[in-house]
């Protein structure tokens, strides 16, 4: 989880003039010195993320819940998309050993819930994303 590129990028500049003063100078104190506040940096981006992805699954858990009798199934095949945040029906009927007519109605009551969003619009070979979980993933990749 530590995306030390996405630091660099977005000290790009300093980065290349850093890296420069190593080639010309042999500085490298100075180079270790960003190269250390990047892992600070991102080590604790990386902590809220994971914070953050679990404060939301557990939400979504608590909403599953309350499904009764199909919330044992709606969170096996939740459990899989916080693994695989963009699947087919059948790679989760593969992954959770359930049957796909249970599957589709796992994710019929995620769709419904506002957990997962169906990505086609087909009657086979339908993709699903849990985009919340996406989009936590990839905040601050927006503009790279």
């Amino acid at each position: 989880m530590l995306y030390l590129s996405l630091y660099f990028k977005t000290h790009r500049q300093y980065y290349y003039e850093l890296l420069n003063k190593v080639r010309v100078e042999g500085d490298w104190e100075a180079w270790l010195d960003f190269f250390a506040e990047a892992i600070i940096v991102t080590a604790n981006q990386a902590v809220k993320t994971a914070q953050r992805l679990l404060n939301l699954a557990s939400a979504d858990k608590e909403k599953i819940r309350a499904l009764g009798r199909a919330a044992f199934s709606t969170l096996q095949v939740h459990r899989i998309l916080m693994e695989h945040p963009i699947a087919t029906s059948g790679y989760l009927v593969e992954k959770t050993g359930i049957s796909a007519a249970t599957v589709n109605k796992s994710l019929n009551h995620l769709i419904d819930l506002g957990i997962v969003r169906e990505l086609t619009t087909k009657k086979r070979n339908r993709l699903f994303s849990y985009s919340q979980y996406i989009g936590i993933l990839n905040e601050g990749t927006e503009f790279f």
